[in-house]
């Protein structure tokens, strides 16, 4: 069921690379999970890695185009006249559920022992590198997985221990039937990045637990059993003093249905296979999580971790939209040549791998950082605080120009929805929107200088990394520039944006050389000279091409080769 054919080698007018195992297809992949897993975990997870591989270029994806295709219907009353809300799902959706939550246990390795056989937690890289496959064929459903995940980190975080002991098993379970998903109720129409403007209330009741009221604007997994909610506490300080974070149920313990509702669902761009709405909180029943003055700290906490995460489906998403590309241009012949022999081609491809590498090196570099961090660690938190906002900015937005370039490759078919090129264009611009636009997660930057001194731990970072590799002697007098931007935008915020981009690639450069050096890998040199070459140092605009690097070849492989 898992090995469909792929169709041989050779020129072909329309390539379908249809049942491509999509771990074979990226040898660099393998050997960066063997780089940054502990050796055992490495070892455990490769067979794992390469089912899910072939699952990713087959039968997922073409469950990813039915979900797609078919998205979720909100059901406001039952046929008898009934209030009770559901959302019917396409049976393709649930069956991605399946393998995300229940194969996987996306939302629950990072928290529990068990999962695909391994005896503790998996540290952040097994969680994402496992993601990274994983949105390569379904992005939507990445969001609940990512929301669940992260509500899970919160809740253990600042939650009380009732409230943990009362819903941390079902979190965490693999048994569809037994799962409760989470979500993030926080946009409201006046009160998006503004988190300052929330106007849901939040009443004390006499037993302890507060009532909501009032709409929230964007809410994803809208279904969800358990949401994050921020809420304005009733005669609390105005500004973010007085929202505090709350632990919505859809059930009540009791096994009442909780006072709020779905009042539509959002028709999007992308990501159309789960279901985001508008919810109508009407007196409904919440707990108070952790310190009531600190509610949006707590919140950040949990927007971060989604960040992050938005910043692996970003990456993933480009290495997805690369390898359909160079899978057509080794298939496809014009004017006589296959298409991965001419010159534009190669240099287009080569345009789309480029950020693609980037974002995936720094998927590993923010992933170890949250292992440190999270293993207490004080220096990793302020880089972690640091990367996180770097690769949600310059990740996503690069995401949406690399699938809208592979596109290009493929032509007229990629315009059509019968293949993954206008799904991946359109799922590519959420990451851009969500858990903050690029303005405010840019500026999320430089907060983190600013709070957390996080400049100078990131320069130690990056000068370590240059030190135990061969990158270019350019690079630290270029960050040292960046720098002294980011410090600049601290009075001057109109430069946030070009320092936080300055930021991101000489940090990506400096990890693409010291993975060459420990990779024996000459390209992934090759590409940190061409992001300092490209992205950060001068250059003329009417200077000719320089030649195609000779160490890039790799690079431009078959990925159906093998």
């Amino acid at each position: 069921m898992y090995d469909t054919p792929v169709p041989p080698t050779g020129a072909q007018a329309v390539p379908d690379s249809r049942g491509l195992n999509l771990y074979r297809a990226d040898p660099d992949l393998q050997r960066l999970a063997e780089l940054y897993l502990p050796g055992g975990l490495a070892s455990h997870l490769k067979p794992h890695l390469d089912r899910l591989g072939g699952l990713a270029g087959g039968e997922l994806d073409e469950l990813a185009g039915v979900a797609d295709r078919n998205p979720p219907v909100l059901r406001p009353r039952t046929r008898r006249g009934e209030d009770a809300q559901s959302i019917d799902y396409h049976p393709a959706y649930r069956q991605l559920e399946q393998a995300a939550f229940g194969d996987y246990g996306l939302a629950a390795l990072s928290h529990r022992p068990g999962v695909l056989g391994w005896n503790a937690p998996m540290p952040a890289a097994a969680k994402y590198v496992i993601t990274y496959l994983f949105v390569q064929a379904e992005f939507g459903l990445c969001c609940p997985v990512s929301m669940t995940d992260s509500l899970i980190r919160t809740l253990r975080k600042f939650g009380s221990e009732e409230l943990i002991a009362r819903y941390l098993p079902a979190l965490t379970s693999q048994d569809l039937d037994v799962l409760n998903q989470g979500a993030m109720f926080m946009t409201e129409q006046g009160a998006g990045s503004d988190v300052g403007a929330t106007v849901v209330t939040a009443s004390p009741k006499p037993d302890g637990t507060w009532t909501l009221s009032g709409e929230k604007w964007f809410c994803s997994n809208a279904d969800a059993e358990l949401a994050m909610v921020l809420a304005r506490r009733e005669g609390g300080e105005p500004g973010l003093k007085g929202v505090s974070l709350f632990l919505l149920p859809r059930t009540l313990p009791d096994g009442t249905a909780n006072r709020y509702r779905i009042v539509r669902l959002k028709d999007k761009l992308g990501t159309k296979s789960m279901a985001s709405g508008e919810i109508s909180l009407e007196g409904a029943t919440a707990w108070l999580v952790g310190d009531p003055a600190a509610g949006f700290k707590q919140m950040a906490d949990m927007v971060n971790n989604s960040r992050l995460s938005n910043g692996v489906r970003a990456a993933g998403l480009m290495r997805r939209a690369a390898t359909e590309a160079l899978y057509i241009a080794h298939r496809r012949e014009a004017f006589g040549k296959r298409l991965i022999e001419m010159p534009l081609m190669r240099r287009q491809l080569l345009k789309m791998i480029m950020p693609a590498e980037q974002g995936r090196s720094m998927m590993f570099q923010t992933a170890e950082a949250l292992r440190r961090s999270d293993g207490g660690e004080k220096a990793a938190y302020p880089l972690l605080r640091i990367l996180t906002p770097l690769i949600k900015f310059r990740a996503c937005r690069d995401a949406r120009k690399v699938t809208g370039d592979a596109m290009e490759v493929r032509g007229g078919c990629g315009y059509i929805e019968e293949w993954s090129d206008a799904r991946l264009v359109r799922d590519a611009h959420l990451g851009s929107i969500w858990e903050g636009t690029s303005n405010i997660v840019a500026l999320d930057v430089i907060r983190a200088a600013q709070r957390e001194g996080s400049l100078p731990v990131l320069r130690a970072h990056v000068a370590g990394l240059c030190a135990d590799s061969d990158a270019p002697d350019t690079l630290m007098p270029a960050l040292d520039r960046a720098i002294a931007l980011a410090e600049a935008a601290k009075g001057d915020v109109a430069q946030t944006r070009q320092a936080a981009s300055a930021l991101y690639h000489l940090t990506s450069a400096a990890a693409l050389a010291w993975e060459a050096r420990r990779l024996g890998a000459p390209h992934r040199l090759a590409l940190a000279r061409g992001v300092l070459a490209h992205r950060v140092l001068p250059h003329d605009p009417l200077a000719a091409t320089p030649a195609e690097d000779p160490d890039l070849a790799p690079l431009l492989a078959d990925p159906g080769a093998g």
